[in-house]
């Protein structure tokens, strides 16, 4: 059935396009900060840890990657695991993209992943078959080739939450985020690796970027401890 957003955009697709231009100019400003993307840290049980993803994976909006995403959950699982880690993430990339780039790579084996993908796959309005069909490729990659026991994936942010967002581009993203973040929920549900972990941070000031859309060092803080103790919880036994 196709729901009642998705009909409503058709006549409003030319001024969704010129408020995504205006939008896309804006939040690609902030760099993907300096810092390594690779290394081993802490003592105790060996971890092997892949981060893939967007540019919220890249740690845009803080100013190096030791306070972005990836330095903050090795610095959380490094209290109790000798974390050997590597990040995989770009700006502006979708599901496709990062499927592209995991399948040129030379596997290597690791025990976790944890990936940040959907925002740009709602901003160029892929499907929800789509959107769940490359995330099935993507885990049975990850499975398959990487070894992973644990493939963890960031719930998508509630879009439509975001105040820089003008009307009514920012009702027809949020409605969209839902559906494939739904989709994504379903699919953790029958895939023995892949677990759904929504982004429980609350919609403040002080975690938000510059840009207002990003998420900021606190954010990250926040959100890479959700992740670590998910992490945790799933690898007991």
């Amino acid at each position: 059935m196709i729901a009642f957003d998705q009909i409503a955009r058709i006549p409003l697709v030319p001024l969704l396009v010129a408020q995504g231009l205006g939008i896309r100019r804006r939040v690609n400003q902030l760099p993907e900060p300096p810092g390594a993307r690779a290394g081993a840290d802490g003592e105790g049980p060996k971890l092997r840890l892949l981060i893939i993803g967007d540019s919220s994976a890249a740690g845009v909006g803080a100013t190096s990657q030791a306070k972005a995403l990836s330095g903050q959950l090795v610095s959380q699982l490094a209290k109790t695991h000798r974390v050997h880690w590597r990040l995989e993430a770009a700006t502006s990339a979708t599901t496709r993209v990062i499927l592209d780039h995991i399948s040129s790579l030379m596997p290597q084996k690791v025990d976790v992943v944890v990936s940040a993908l959907g925002v740009n796959d709602v901003t160029r309005a892929s499907s929800l078959k789509t959107w769940v069909s490359r995330q099935q490729q993507l885990v049975d990659l990850i499975s398959e080739s990487y070894g992973a026991k644990l493939m963890v994936a960031s719930g998508l942010p509630p879009m439509g939450d975001y105040p820089q967002l003008p009307q009514p581009l920012r009702w027809v993203l949020g409605e969209q985020a839902k559906r494939l973040d739904k989709g994504l929920a379903d699919l953790a549900a029958t895939h023995p690796i892949l677990t759904h972990l929504p982004i429980d941070v609350p919609f403040e000031p002080h975690f938000q970027a510059e840009d207002g859309y990003h998420p900021s060092e606190e954010a990250y803080a926040l959100w890479a401890e959700l992740i670590a103790t998910h992490i945790r919880e799933n690898l007991k036994g």
